[in-house]
């Protein structure tokens, strides 16, 4: 190898690593705010880290854990800047990860979706979420993935909020494992058959 070949390869960017996935649920931070419909991007990740035997680490913008399976790298984040800042912590993450915007995934609720119905698509708008708003602010475009879960419109007019900042009601507490597993099933579908055959496989209801 020649001296400016070694120059070049020594300058050269770290590539991204197309095996690696950043996972990010959405929620807000503090225990205020556990097992609040609005969180539960965040109780999907909880639920893949158990189920993986992670554990978390407090990081910068977030909490982040990884496991990998079938050869690809999983990495959870669970951005700690609070929902309508979601965007901050996303962009870091990729960034400092070296990971390609194909192959991050966005978890959120979704009011427009029946209660345990979920819906993955490759892009799209905010659709008013203010989780999604901001990271297609940060990122200044939409087309990467999101996986949206239903949590239901059961709420009268101007409780909106009240409902989505809400806990869960004991029956939709009897299939809440239920809709965090298919989604976790979803989310790893996504890593390695594919979107297309991952949106045909698991779009719909978890139970």
């Amino acid at each position: 190898m020649g001296f400016l070949d070694f120059l070049f390869r020594r300058r050269s960017p770290i590539q991204p690593d197309p095996m690696k996935y950043l996972i990010t649920g959405l929620g807000n931070p503090g225990a205020d705010y556990d097992l609040t419909r609005h969180n539960i991007g965040f109780e999907i990740l909880d639920h893949m880290a158990e189920a993986n035997g992670v554990e978390w680490r407090d990081e910068r913008l977030g909490w982040v854990t990884e496991f990998k399976h079938k050869g690809r790298t999983f990495v959870l984040l669970k951005p700690t800047t609070f929902m309508n800042r979601s965007g901050k912590a996303v962009n870091h993450w990729l960034q400092k990860l070296k990971i390609k915007q194909q192959n991050l995934l966005v978890i959120v609720d979704d009011l427009n979706l029946p209660y345990g119905k979920q819906r993955l698509r490759s892009k799209g708008s905010h659709g008013g979420h203010n989780g999604l708003r901001d990271i297609q602010d940060v990122l200044a475009r939409n087309d990467y993935a999101r996986l949206r879960i239903g949590i239901g419109d059961n709420f009268s007019k101007g409780r909106q909020v009240d409902y989505v900042l809400g806990k869960w009601t004991d029956k939709e507490l009897d299939h809440l494992e239920e809709v965090k597993r298919y989604a976790a099933e979803t989310v790893k579908a996504f890593g390695t058959i594919g979107m297309e055959r991952a949106m045909s496989n698991y779009n719909g209801k978890a139970f």
